[in-house]
């Protein structure tokens, strides 16, 4: 077997100068995650229904509280992930000046249809080194929410659940916001 070829790692402020420079678009399905530009995979119906319904559910709960974004990029360390859904905190100039970055980020979501292991494995790992404290999985195939709390250094959360319809999921860094599982799949 062949060994890998070496890959060439960017910065984020590679990628910020690429995007600037118009080298990347808004039509290249890529993010930078831990210096590497990968494809995102297209965006099934199901999976663009389901962020529509979490839209539509987090705008109304959160209120004034916070801001919902939604597929825009947030700032990590050598990652610029685009997730489905991100709650933040409230900013007068609406991020406008600099990406959101992990003390901004109250929630995470990523929807999976096709990319489960990776939202769980890789990009749980990402979320938990950079301190997001709050990062849920709409896991579409197993029709379940996996939530994720309470992040560590090695790249673990120490609290991990599965919801299932029936349950609710609140949003921990915002008392009283809840939403019924159900509603989200």
């Amino acid at each position: 077997m062949a060994d890998n070829p070496p890959r060439h790692r960017f910065s984020v402020a590679d990628y910020e100068k690429m995007v600037e420079h118009a080298i990347l678009t808004e039509n290249d399905r890529v993010e930078l995650i831990r210096g590497l530009l990968l494809e995102k995979p297209d965006v099934s119906s199901p999976h663009a229904a389901c962020v529509i319904r979490l839209n539509r559910l987090l705008v109304p709960a959160i209120n004034e509280r916070g801001i919902v974004s939604v597929g825009d990029p947030v700032g990590l360390a050598d990652s610029v992930p685009e997730p489905d859904v991100a709650l933040l905190r409230p900013r007068t100039d609406f991020y406008a000046s600099a990406r959101p970055q992990p003390k901004d980020i109250l929630l995470v979501v990523e929807v999976a249809d096709s990319t489960v292991d990776y939202d769980r494995e890789d990009k749980s790992a990402l979320y938990a080194e950079n301190g997001i404290t709050e990062y849920w999985i709409v896991n579409l195939p197993d029709r379940c929410l996996e939530v994720y709390r309470q992040p560590r250094p090695d790249g673990t959360y120490a609290d991990v659940r599965t919801l299932r319809p029936g349950d609710t999921a609140d949003v921990a860094a915002l008392p009283g916001v809840t939403v019924a599982v159900a509603d989200i799949l």
